[in-house]
This record gives C-alpha cells, sequence and structure tokens, in this order.
C-alpha cells in the first residue's frame, strides 16, 4: 500500500511529518493527521507507562542478581568447644563490596546503560544526546535529590553513618573522576572524538573499580579487617559436605571469612562466643521473645494472632540488614502495587512496635512497664484512676474521701464520671448517692470527691458499696483522648472501728503463671483502718532461686488512711523448662503507725506454666515463620508468580491500599506478562538475569523513541530531555529504595553509600561499552568516531564542581559536632540546611544545563 496520496493534484508523503522520524520503532502508525498537543500527551502517558514496565521487570532482573550473589558454600572451622572438634558453616560465595558494584550495580543502573547502547547503534553508529545526558543526569539526581532527601528523612536526632567508609572513600573518588574522565576525553585528549584506546580505558575502569573497592574492603596494606566472621550466614552441623576447592577472587574471599572465625584468639573466648552466638541463635531467641511479648498483647485481646505475626514480621524485618537491591525491588513494588517486602504496621500499634525495636539490654529495662497494659497509647491520652482499689470510712465520720489520679498527657484537661453502685450498703439507707462528672484541669493530676456516710443508731455488721470511673461522652470529641486506668473500680467498707488495724496476706499461698512477669501479692488491712500505717516485707529461696527465677528483694508497704487493701509486686524471669513448679516465700515483718500483725504472715508464691499462653506464643511463631517468605524477593515457583502478578499487593488484600489498586491496574498487563519469565529459583538465577536483562533492553528501545519524539513535539533539545524526564523516570525507584533504606538501616552505606558506586558504573559501562563499540566499527571503516562535546561537556563539568561540593558537605557532616558527626540525620536545623541545600544544587544544575543548549550561556569548546 503506498504512503503517498494526492490532494488537489499534490504529492503527499503520511510518513514526513513533525518529528517522525525520532524513534527506532516508533511510531507504529502514521501520526501525520494528529494533533500536535495530542501526540505529546500520548507519548507522555506511554513514557510514564514505560517507566512503570521497566520498573517491573527491573524487579524481576535485580532478584535474579539477588539470587546469584546469595549463593553459599560449606565449610568446616575448627571449634574445640563442640563434638567432633569443627563445625560447619555457611558463607556467602560474593564478596560483598564486589556484589554491590558488579551485578547490583548493574541492576540499578541497566536501563541507563543499555539507553546508551542502543541509541548509538541505533543512530547508525553516531553520538545522540540522549543516552549520554541521561547517565549525567541521572548521576546527578542520584547524588544530589537522593542524599538530599536521605539527610532529611532519618528523624533527630537520629543518625545514620556509613561504615564501609574506605570503600566509600574509593566510590566517591571514582564518581567524581569517572566524569572528569569523560570532560578530558571529549575536551582535552582528542576534543570531539573518542578512540578505541580511549573507549577502552573508559571500559576497562569498571573493573579496576571493584578490584580497588575490594581491596579497600579487605584493608588490603592497611592491617588486618576487623570484623566478626562477614559473610557467615549460618551454622549446619548436619551437613557433612567439606569445602574443598574455590577459584580465583572468591577463594581468597572464603577463606577470609573463616580466617577471621578461626583467628579470634584463645584470649578473646567470649568474641567468639559473640559470633556464634549471633549467626546460630540469637535470631530465633529474638523471635520468641517478641512471640512472649505480643502473647500479652493477644491474651489481653488487644491484638489478633494475625495483627500480632504482622508485627513480628516487621520486627524480623529490622533486624536483617539488607542491600541496596533489596530495597530497590520494595521501592518498585511500592509503585507498582506489588507485594511489599517490608510489612505495614499500623499506627494503632506503632509504640508496642516501637518498644520491641529496643535492643534486649534496653528492653530489659523496660520490662516491668511492659507487663501491665499501657493505657495512655504512648502517651497520647490522659489515663485516670482511683489511687486505690479500696477504702474504709467509720460510719460516725460522716463521709469518705476518694482520690482519684491522672497520668499520661496531662497538657489538657480532661472530665470522668463518677458514680456509686449498691453492695450490702444500700444508696439511701447507708450512704447518699453520688454521680457527678470530675474536671481535671490542665496539668492536674490528682483530685478528690467526698461521698457522705448515713450515721444511724442502729447495729450492723460491716458494710460495703462500690464507686466507679466512667468517661462521659463530650461533643467536641475529647473524651476520645482519655482511658480509664487499672483500677477503675474502688470498694468502700463503712465500718464501726477506729483502731488502725491488723495487715496479713490475703492468702497463705498463691500460684502464679510465668507469663505474668510479676507476682502480685494483695496484702489486707483488717479489724480497723484508722491512720497511716507501713509493713516491712521480705522474700526468700524456697525452690525458686533469687536473681534466675524472680526479682528478690526487700522492702515496706504503706497504707494510708483508710486504705484496707494494697499489693506486693514481684518481678518473675522466663524459664526455658517446660514443666516449670518452684517457689519462693514473702513474710511480712515489724509494722508502725500502732498497727498489728494478723494470723496469715507469709505466704508461698508458686510459679508455674501457662499452657494456654504457651499455645498463643506457638501459634504466633508458626504464623511468623511461615510469612517470613514474604520477605524473599522472588516467587518459589510460576504458580506463585502468576499468583501475585494477578492480585493486588501480591495477594495481601487486608493491606492493600487505594493507591495500591489503582497502581496495581495501570501495571496488570505488564506483570502478568513479566511473569512469564521464569522464577529466580532456577538455574541459580541465571536464566532470569538473562531474559529480563533483554527485556529491560527491548523497553528501554522504547523509552529511546517516546523520549525523543516527546521532547521534539514540545521543543526541548534531546539534552534537556535526557536529564529531567528520562533521568527522573529511571531514578524514581531508587529513590523510594533509598529514603526506606536510611531510615530502616543502621548504617548509610545501603542508602547514599552506595549512589557513588553506581555513578560510576554508569560511566565505566554506560559510555564505555557503546564507545567501545562504535569506535571500532569506525575505524574498521578507517575513520574516527565523532562524539561532539557541546552541551555534554558542559553538564559533566557543572555536575563534577556541584559532585565534589554535596560530597565534601557529606564529609563535614560526617566529622563536625554541629551535623550529629553523621552523614544522614541528626539536629533538626542543619539537617534540613543540608538536605535543602544539595537539592538545590540539582535544580541549579538543570537550569544551568538547559540555558547553555539553549544558548543563552555561550560555552565554546
Amino acid at each position: 500500500m503506498s504512503d503517498t496520496v494526492q490532494i488537489s493534484n499534490v504529492s503527499v508523503d503520511l510518513n514526513n511529518y513533525t518529528c517522525s522520524s525520532k524513534g527506532l520503532i516508533l511510531p507504529l502508525v502514521s501520526e501525520y493527521t494528529w494533533g500536535t498537543g495530542g501526540r505529546a500527551f500520548l507519548y507522555l502517558i506511554g513514557l510514564l507507562w514505560i517507566f512503570l514496565a521497566v520498573a517491573i521487570i527491573a524487579d524481576v532482573f535485580m532478584c535474579s542478581i539477588e539470587r546469584i550473589t546469595a549463593k553459599t558454600t560449606k565449610i568446616r572451622v575448627a571449634d574445640p568447644d563442640v563434638e567432633g572438634g569443627y563445625r560447619e558453616m555457611d558463607v556467602r560465595v560474593w564478596n560483598n563490596t564486589v556484589a554491590n558494584l558488579s551485578l547490583l550495580a548493574l541492576g540499578t543502573s541497566a536501563p541507563e546503560i543499555l539507553l546508551s547502547v542502543i541509541e548509538i547503534i541505533g543512530n547508525g553508529f553516531k553520538a545522540g544526546n540522549l543516552g549520554p545526558g541521561t547517565i549525567v543526569g541521572s548521576a546527578a539526581f542520584n547524588l544530589l535529590v537522593i542524599s538530599g532527601i536521605c539527610i532529611m528523612s532519618i528523624p533527630s536526632p537520629d543518625t545514620r553513618r556509613i561504615k564501609e567508609i574506605k570503600v566509600f572513600f574509593v566510590t566517591a573518588f571514582t564518581c567524581v573522576f569517572a566524569y572528569v574522565w569523560m570532560a578530558i576525553v571529549l575536551m582535552v585528549s582528542t576534543p570531539n572524538r573518542v578512540d578505541i584506546w580511549e573507549a577502552l580505558v573508559t571500559l576497562a575502569m569498571f573493573p579496576i573499580l571493584i578490584l580497588v573497592a575490594y581491596l579497600a574492603d579487605r584493608n588490603f596494606c592497611m592491617g588486618r579487617k576487623d570484623e566478626h566472621a562477614e559473610g557467615v550466614v549460618g551454622f549446619s552441623l548436619d551437613s557433612k559436605k567439606k569445602y574443598t576447592e574455590d577459584k580465583g577472587l572468591l577463594k581468597s574471599e572464603v577463606r577470609g571469612q573463616a580466617r577471621s572465625y578461626e583467628t579470634m584468639s584463645d584470649e578473646d573466648p567470649e568474641r567468639k562466643r559473640e559470633s556464634r552466638r549471633v549467626h546460630d541463635g540469637d535470631g530465633e531467641a529474638d523471635l520468641m521473645h517478641l512471640a512472649k511479648e505480643l502473647g500479652h498483647e493477644v491474651r489481653d485481646g488487644d491484638l489478633s494472632e494475625h495483627e500480632a505475626a504482622q508485627l513480628a514480621i516487621a520486627k524480623a524485618n529490622e533486624n536483617t540488614s539488607h542491600d541496596r537491591g533489596w530495597y530497590r525491588v520494595n521501592a518498585t513494588r511500592m509503585l507498582t502495587g506489588g507485594r511489599k517486602l517490608i510489612p505495614r504496621v499500623l499506627t494503632n500499634f506503632q509504640q508496642l512496635y516501637d518498644n520491641i525495636q529496643l535492643a534486649p539490654e534496653d528492653r530489659a529495662d523496660k520490662d516491668i512497664a511492659m507487663r501491665s497494659k499501657d493505657h495512655t497509647a504512648g502517651g497520647s491520652k490522659a489515663v485516670v484512676e482511683f489511687t486505690a482499689a479500696a477504702v474504709s470510712v467509720l460510719e460516725n465520720e460522716g463521709k469518705v474521701r476518694i482520690g482519684i489520679r491522672r497520668y499520661g498527657k496531662k497538657d489538657m484537661p480532661c472530665t470522668v464520671r463518677v458514680e456509686t453502685i449498691n453492695g450490702t450498703a444500700l444508696a439511701g439507707e447507708d450512704y447518699k448517692p453520688f454521680s457527678e462528672d470530675v474536671l481535671f484541669s490542665k496539668n492536674e493530676e490528682l483530685r478528690q470527691v467526698f461521698i457522705e456516710i448515713v450515721d444511724d443508731c442502729e447495729w450492723e455488721p460491716d458494710e460495703f458499696f462500690f464507686v466507679r470511673l466512667t468517661i462521659p461522652v463530650q461533643e467536641d470529641q475529647s473524651h476520645e483522648q482519655v482511658a480509664i486506668g487499672n483500677v477503675a473500680i474502688n470498694q468502700v467498707t463503712i465500718i464501726n472501728d477506729d483502731e488502725p488495724g491488723k495487715l496479713e496476706f490475703a492468702k497463705p499461698s498463691l500460684v502464679i503463671k510465668e507469663s505474668y512477669y510479676v507476682a502480685r501479692i494483695p496484702v489486707n488491712r483488717i479489724n480497723g483502718c484508722d491512720g497511716h500505717v507501713s509493713v516491712k516485707w521480705r522474700t526468700s529461696d524456697i525452690t525458686a532461686k533469687e536473681g534466675i527465677d524472680y526479682q528478690g528483694r526487700e522492702g515496706l508497704l504503706t497504707f494510708d488512711n483508710q486504705e484496707i487493701n494494697k499489693t506486693i509486686d514481684i518481678p518473675l524471669f522466663e524459664s526455658k523448662k517446660k514443666e516449670r513448679d518452684e517457689c519462693f516465700a514473702i513474710e511480712l515483718g515489724d509494722c508502725d503507725g500502732g498497727a498489728e500483725l494478723g494470723k496469715i504472715r507469709k505466704t508461698i508464691v508458686t510459679i508455674v506454666n501457662d499452657d494456654e499462653f504457651d499455645g498463643i506464643v506457638s501459634r504466633l511463631l508458626n504464623m511468623t515463620k511461615a510469612n517470613m517468605g514474604g520477605m524473599a524477593l522472588e516467587s518459589s515457583t510460576w504458580v506463585q508468580q502468576f499468583k501475585e502478578a494477578m492480585n493486588v499487593n501480591g495477594g495481601d488484600i487486608d493491606n492493600a491500599t487505594f493507591l495500591d489498586y489503582v497502581l496495581h491496574f495501570f501495571t496488570f498487563g505488564w506483570k502478568i506478562i513479566f511473569a512469564c519469565v521464569p522464577p529466580a529459583k532456577y538455574g541459580g538465577g541465571w536464566p532470569t538475569f538473562l531474559i529480563s536483562l533483554g527485556v529491560i533492553g527491548l523497553l528501554t528501545t522504547f523509552i529511546n523513541d517516546l523520549a525523543g519524539t516527546f521532547g521534539c513535539l514540545i521543543g526541548l533539545d534531546d539534552a534537556i530531555t535526557a536529564i529531567t524526564f528520562v533521568a527522573l523516570g529511571t531514578s524514581m525507584p531508587d529513590t523510594f529504595a533509598s529514603k526506606t533504606a536510611a531510615l530502616n538501616e543502621k548504617t548509610a552505606d545501603s542508602s547514599v553509600g552506595n549512589v557513588n558506586g553506581s555513578n560510576s558504573v554508569n560511566v565505566f559501562l554506560g559510555l564505555g561499552l557503546p564507545w567501545t563499540i562504535a569506535s571500532i566499527y569506525w575505524a574498521v571503516k578507517g575513520e574516527y568516531f565523532e562524539v561532539p562535546a557541546g552541551s555534554l561537556g558542559f553538564t559533566v563539568i557543572v555536575y563534577s564542581v556541584f559532585a565534589c561540593i554535596a560530597l565534601g558537605l557529606l564529609l563535614l557532616r560526617r566529622f563536625l559536632p554541629v551535623f550529629g558527626r553523621a552523614e544522614l540525620g541528626g539536629p533538626q536545623g542543619p539537617k534540613i540546611a543540608s538536605g535543602v541545600f544539595v537539592i538545590f544544587l540539582w535544580v541549579f544544575y538543570v537550569i544551568l544545563t538547559a540555558l547553555q543548549v539553549k544558548d543563552v550561556i555561550k560555552v565554546s569548546f
């Protein structure tokens, strides 16, 4: 069919129209009759849609890389402390630094690298502006914008420091040197052209960077690296396979990991035991402790078992360090409505979750506080309760004082209702009914109410009634910020005795379940309640041992006037015994204030297992372990892969948000197509790696066409389109990944530390590879590969200057107290100022580049 038509005897070529020749594949049909504005809008939507597709297939690509770099092998390490004289342990074959700068950097930079290669090939091996501009623009965005966001994302005054600082220095140097080298090649060595030797040197810098970074990581020529069996994944005494061979660089790495364990000196046995503990059973112990903490919340009805399991998974994720690739996959799934790797913690449970993030030694200090329910919801509510659970009053006193206290949130007024309830004493006959609202003013902690007692002339036995606290509903909804504490009911006993009374235990023996963590022993005051009295008490071992099974001590228990019931709280410690039956004694001693000891002066406390609670803990552990697969990157089978692709949030509907549904709708087709890629479990991840890399290359071709045509339609040069739309589109997953890594990791390595490595790889591979291909092509033809410096040279110089400034600021932040001596976070003011400053550098970089491209700034090279 002819593409030429006759209109009024004039031939019109339907394939020759505005921006029709910008793409390699697009347009698929003639757009001759389409309006320019409509075409620009459709190309923009298409560009954004392809960016999502690239993000999804890059997710698959990163999963294959994670599978490849997670490969382990088993070795035997001498250990006289175990049977057989050795332990078998798994060690990673890939060094972390080598993995980060090779495959992981390739995974995050693949779109930019392939875009540069495809553009040169599509242009007939002639240089273009889109690929190199995207590489420089992406580097500027990564270093300046992502660093600024990460600096500000850490809550003050928390900080994050780069741990592998020597590797950071290497990658920071190459991050700048790579672009300075570009400028040297394009403007100094062979202006406006690239020779074969220059292209090969550029490409060779990639393995050189990996080697130098590896040597820095291993402290080559700088003393031995202080590490705790780095790379150890776990120990396995069941396996009988012995590690017998390894190759090259990987061989020395494995040996280095083994030596780091073997050479721990005999003078430092604690360090050696700690290394085994960290990698052998500490994670399981932490998970058991967490399950018990959450089990209390489940038993009290504050959490469901499903919600508790989600919190446990979040905690397990918090304690696991992840690399940049893991966070990039999670960010991609956030952008496409896929299965999240980090569970979402509901706001209602954030206080509980924050508490379980504490280190074990810090958490132990808060154990007693955690044993009772926190009614304040992390300090956000005012909690009101009676000062005592029971009081007594002489009938002839005429009235009884009831104390009420407020704790928690105090910077607001709050109202509670106090009302009486009949017991054996009847309202109107023995006391005057009471039902009134009591107002606590701002910062007021104590209030009291008086209830009138009816004094009659008839003899009658001691009687009692109750006083109850409730929260009245307020029109301004302020009642939602008030809660009732543990002591919500007060028992009032009317007696005819004005003696100070006798003090004794309520029972001669008590059985306490260990899951309650505290034994609350009631002490009663009988035969009188007049005045302030106190009694000494102390504990003694029987079969339970003080300091091991319980926290024994001596103390003084005080009763205020008219108080008749108090408790002695004895903290209990956990035991791993399957059947627990241990006891200790607590005895009352000297009294003062005129009180005497009653008949029950000593009680025996027996600590036993809580089978019901143990069942809850067991179910939580099983649910948590069953769901731990949600933290794994790849799906195990093709069927599971398709299920996750077809369902929003990977099938976790309960935690899916409205935005997840929207993003899932727009990306559903891509998810189904890419689910056809083999799961990463097959072939060690290599089939997935190769297929997904090919798909990324195909999609990058469409990005080249869409971006070039879109820029042409709206009047933007390729250089401006590259450093703005394309650079932002390819860097958006890295932005979310770095922010999440900054918040979740204990160091800044995975957030900003690896940015420099990716930027260096962009140049060494993203330009070195296409330059090598094109320079060889033109050399065979007897010509030179022409690469006009133009705007690219100017962009490289601006970026290099701004990169030096940004890296200098990060170093200043590391060493100056005003910034908190850390690259990320720190005091609020300096943190915000630093973040805004480096982001402004990126804005200034874009403005300067755009002005130079439009010849407002005239620079000749």
